[in-house]
Parts: structure tokens; C-alpha cells; sequence
């Protein structure tokens, strides 16, 4: 994590009286939650046996993306899909986020990236400038950093006071869990590594004349605070651990493992919050209506859903809904079964 992903500040704030230094330990109710010492870091993959992992998962991601965004559903929406990275610098997220959307077409995904907010975004609550991004029904979104700068970054480096970053355990938590009772989707990872990994890995940057612009000054200095990182990170995860927003810790020692790890856990949690809404959910073994996934092309998405299953029953009209600018990709057609009219999610 890097001092420039900050997302607020620690002055003139109306905070009130200063909490217990324990006080956020009762502010959300405590679940099983993942553990930065439980994460098997030895985990590793051969370079065929992540092609051949990467391949066949990337093959299942556009399949559930077109049935969820209607093209492969008859018109049918799923529910939006928020997808959460953080994690260590230089812990692979670039290079997991590249391979989860490898497969997609860039019309049903978007990738939302954040660094420090803007003088105008700190006037502001610090989850304003993360509502526009969020998905509709329909929708795909991936957080490249996000809200939970309050309670590392802005903890850390002091631009959050103590009473703000205490209050954000439960603000984020009832954050999204109102997305998810509406239908989201959450998936939150954090790519773990050592601190020696991390370490060759900023070396490697440092030598590499192609990659030593992704290094500053500022993150060997934050290295230093890693202490006080491993704390934030886990009381992160303790008090944030929601039932309908869980969080995964990915095994990011080996870049092989953690991209085909951070691919089959969005998986996983796709089928499960499409089984939730009503969306069918094709068997993970039908390969051949996989391969038809694979072979839609651009003429049959300007045509809209596909045409070779059974007809959409008849019901009331829906508005038509021009596909949004955050990369939903869906068609103006009808609802998935329980989820709300997209006419009413699907905005810009």
C-alpha cells in the first residue's frame, strides 16, 4: 500500500471526543474471519500448470459475465459484481487484475483504479468518489484500491484522525452490506506476501530500467512501517469480515499461484451470488457451453442475446436502458428472476 492512496485527511474534521483505543473491537459484530499467519505461502505453481488452471478458469469467468450481463441469458440480468483488490506493493495485483479481464470483452468490465483523492473529493465523505464506479445490475467492477485506504494507509500515516479511521470499520461495513442486501455481489482480496518477497521484488523493479518508475522513494520508507501495516491489515479483516462481504487472503508469494487463486475465488463467489438471485448457473464440467461462450462474437452481441434457446416469455415491458458507462455491457431486456427492474440499476 502507498502513501498516495490515501482517501482523506485529518484536519478540519468535526470528530467529536476521541474513542477507547479499543473502542472499534465492539463496533462490528465479530464472524470467522481470514488471517494473515493462516495463509499457506508456500504455495506454488508450474508455469504449464498455471496455463493450463488460467486457461480453463478464464474460460469459466466469460461464460457466468455473459450469462450474468444477459448475452448468453436470454436478456436476463445477474447481479452487479464488485470485485475489491488490495494488498502489499508489488504483491501482483497488476498482473491479477490483467488476467481476470484477458477474457472479458472490455464492454462488460470496468476497472476502476484510485490513488489520493482530489482536493474536491476531500471535501467530501470519504466513500463519495467510490459510489460512481459501483456496478448495476448487469455490471462488472474491479476496485484497483478502494475505500479501505481509511483504516490502512490514512491509520498509518496519520491523514485520518483516530476517531475517523475508528468510525470506518462500521461505515464501510454497513456500506456494503446494503450493496449486497440490493443484489451486489462483493468479492474482497488481499494479496499476501512476505516481507523478504516483497523485498527481491523491489529490487527486481529497482534493476528492471522498464519497471523502476513503479518504485519511489516513499515505498521503501513505508517498508519500514510494516508493523504497523500487519496490524492495520488485520483488524482490517477482523472488524470488515462481513457475512454477505466476506474477505479472501490470497497467497501472492509465487505471482503463478496468486493470479489463478485470485481467478477461482471470483469464480466461486459469482456462482454463489448468481445462485442467490435466481440465475442459473451452468455445471462447471459443461464444457460445451463453455466453448459457446467463447465463440460470441461482436456481430451476436450488436444483435443482443442469444437467439438459439427457448424464447423470452412475455411479460411487462421493460424501458429500454442504454448500456452504462461502467462497463456493464448489458442489454435492455428483461430482469433476472427476484432481482429488481434494471431500468432502475443500470445507470450511468
Amino acid at each position: 500500500m502507498s502513501k498516495h492512496d490515501h482517501g482523506g485527511q485529518n484536519s478540519g474534521s468535526h470528530d467529536g471526543h476521541s474513542h477507547d483505543s479499543h473502542s472499534h473491537d465492539t463496533l462490528v459484530p465479530q464472524l470467522p474471519y481470514p488471517r494473515l499467519e493462516d495463509c499457506d505461502l508456500s504455495l506454488r505453481l508450474s508455469k504449464d500448470e498455471e496455463a493450463k488452471r488460467l486457461g480453463k478458469a478464464q474460460r469459466r469467468l466469460l461464460h457466468l459475465r455473459l450469462i450474468n450481463g444477459g448475452q448468453l441469458n436470454h436478456g436476463n440480468l445477474g447481479p452487479p459484481v464488485c470485485i475489491v483488490f488490495e494488498g502489499w506493493d508489488a504483491a501482483g495485483k497488476g498482473g491479477a487484475i490483467k488476467r481476470l479481464v484477458e477474457p472479458l470483452d472490455p464492454r462488460h468490465v470496468h476497472v476502476a483504479p484510485f490513488a489520493a483523492p482530489t482536493p474536491d473529493e476531500l471535501r467530501h465523505h470519504f466513500l463519495w468518489r467510490f459510489w460512481p464506479p459501483l456496478p448495476g445490475w448487469g455490471g462488472m467492477t474491479i476496485f484497483d484500491r478502494s475505500w479501505y485506504g481509511r483504516v490502512l494507509v490514512e491509520r498509518v500515516e496519520n491523514f485520518a484522525t483516530e476517531v475517523q479511521w475508528r468510525r470506518a470499520y462500521q461505515e464501510i461495513a454497513d456500506f456494503e452490506h446494503s450493496l449486497a442486501e440490493e443484489g451486489m455481489v462483493v468479492i474482497k482480496l488481499w494479496l499476501h506476501m512476505s516481507d523478504e518477497e516483497q523485498l527481491r521484488r523491489f529490487e527486481r523493479r529497482r534493476d528492471d530500467s522498464l519497471k523502476a518508475w513503479k518504485l519511489t522513494d516513499e515505498d521503501w520508507r513505508n517498508r519500514e512501517k510494516r508493523p504497523q501495516y500487519d496490524e492495520a491489515v488485520a483488524d482490517m479483516l477482523r472488524l470488515t469480515n462481513g457475512p454477505l462481504a466476506p474477505w479472501d487472503v490470497i497467497s501472492s508469494e509465487s505471482k503463478r499461484n496468486g493470479r489463478v487463486e485470485v481467478i477461482e475465488t471470483v469464480i466461486r463467489h459469482m456462482e454463489a451470488g448468481m445462485d442467490r438471485w435466481g440465475v442459473p448457473v451452468p455445471r462447471s464440467d459443461d464444457e460445451e457451453t463453455t466453448e459457446l461462450a467463447l465463440s460470441f462474437d461482436d456481430a451476436e452481441f450488436q444483435q443482443g442475446p442469444s437467439t438459439t434457446g427457448p424464447p423470452v416469455p412475455a411479460g411487462p415491458a421493460v424501458p429500454a436502458v442504454p448500456a452504462s458507462s461502467n462497463g456493464a455491457g448489458a442489454p435492455d431486456h428483461a430482469r433476472a428472476p427476484g432481482a429488481p427492474d434494471p431500468a432502475e440499476h443500470l445507470s450511468a
